[in-house]
């Protein structure tokens, strides 16, 4: 297996943490990934991928085990299933923001929107990536899955995947295991063949987010140029020269909560109802109708709320950080847990937890964070 120097995680993770793996091993192809996590499950030692580490947070201590890193790049052209439309089957370890650059420069729409999302595109379906109103849900096909209990690949449907809010069968969630444990090998993505002209913008996140008005045309190339200005005001695009980016990105989920819990929290906090609110229609034959309607039924809906805004309400600016810490809230806005330089696991860690805290003592909602946490606990 093509193993390599094992270095410690803190060079290969966004957030800048982590001890070196009893063994590292890159894998350059999709024969070989296959190859090296067959063999490395055959051992039975502890394990995990990675691909862009932007999405990891990984603790102090040295990781005792092998941690396979994806370096599989590769873009394939195939027909669309229907006119007008172009599928990208797309290698797991190749970079995300790259593919987004290409299909904006070929004219395929659909990913624009999440131009500057750091990471690898077998990381994406995992946590169903988005931004401003695209999900990859909506332009997944199929992915091919290297399943961890068989060691067997298959095609397996964007439908069979349980895609949500930042979620799937694949994602490990803190304190749970993934309900389909896998590593992805390739994605491929149905996208709609636009080209270079302007084009009026469905969709009121992405078009608010611009300062579009509707109706407004604008190119593929105008978004993504756009979107990248917006992500970097806010600490989203990666630069190696400012630490409000060295992070895992929003490191709390916004938080699904019942309807009626919702309720409960100020008016003002930032709401959005995952389905829409629709009046019930209730068909009563006229034989049978005596005068009296049925109360309409009661129908239980989520709705996510912004972790940004309860964070900030529970007294936690930006840049907030303990006295002699290395760990901070970005200075940009307080969704992101920052190396400030040369941080501990431990003490990004201890950040988290005061920010857990202060949310539940004064709204009583625990967040939940996004990133996987390996050899780390909050």
């Amino acid at each position: 297996m093509p193993d390599v120097e094992s270095v410690p995680l803190a060079q290969l993770t966004t957030l800048r943490t982590g001890g070196a793996p009893a063994r590292l091993i890159e894998a350059r192809s999709a024969d070989e990934l296959v190859a090296t996590l067959r063999e490395v499950w055959a051992e039975g030692e502890p394990w995990f991928v990675l691909g862009g580490g932007s999405n990891l947070f990984v603790g102090d201590e040295p990781f005792e085990g092998t941690v396979v890193r994806i370096r599989t790049s590769g873009i394939e052209e195939l027909p669309g299933s229907h006119e007008g439309t172009v599928r990208l089957r797309v290698q797991a370890g190749h970079d995300w923001d790259a593919l987004v650059a290409e299909t904006v420069a070929r004219g395929f729409a659909g990913i624009e929107a999440m131009s500057g999302i750091p990471g690898t595109v077998g990381a994406a379906p995992v946590q169903n990536v988005g931004a401003y109103g695209q999900e990859i849900v909506q332009t997944l096909v199929e992915v091919e899955l290297l399943d961890a209990t068989t060691g067997e690949v298959s095609t397996v449907s964007a439908s069979d995947l349980g895609l949500g809010f930042r979620t799937s069968v694949l994602k490990h969630h803190y304190g749970s295991e993934p309900e389909r444990p896998g590593v992805i090998v390739s994605v491929t993505l149905e996208l709609e063949r636009v080209g270079a002209e302007r084009r009026p913008i469905a969709g009121d996140q992405l078009r608010g987010a611009l300062g579009l008005e509707p109706g407004q045309a604008v190119s593929l190339r105008w978004i993504r140029e756009h979107v990248l200005a917006t992500r970097a005001r806010k600490g989203m695009v990666l630069d190696a020269e400012d630490p409000d980016t060295w992070s895992a990105g929003s490191f709390f989920q916004n938080a699904i909560v019942s309807e009626a819990f919702a309720r409960t929290l100020p008016a003002e906090c930032p709401k959005w109802p995952l389905t829409p609110v629709l009046d019930p229609v209730t068909i009563i034959p006229l034989a049978a109708f005596d005068g009296i309607l049925p109360p309409p039924p009661v129908v239980s809906r989520q709705v996510k709320v912004s972790a940004a805004w309860l964070i900030e309400n529970a007294g936690l600016s930006r840049g907030f950080r303990f006295p002699r810490s290395r760990a901070g809230l970005s200075t940009k806005h307080t969704l992101a847990l920052t190396n400030r330089g040369e941080a501990t696991a431990a003490e990004i860690a201890e950040l988290a937890r005061f920010v857990q805290s202060r949310v539940q003592a004064e709204f009583g909602l625990l967040l939940q964070p996004e990133p996987v946490l390996v050899n780390v606990e909050l």
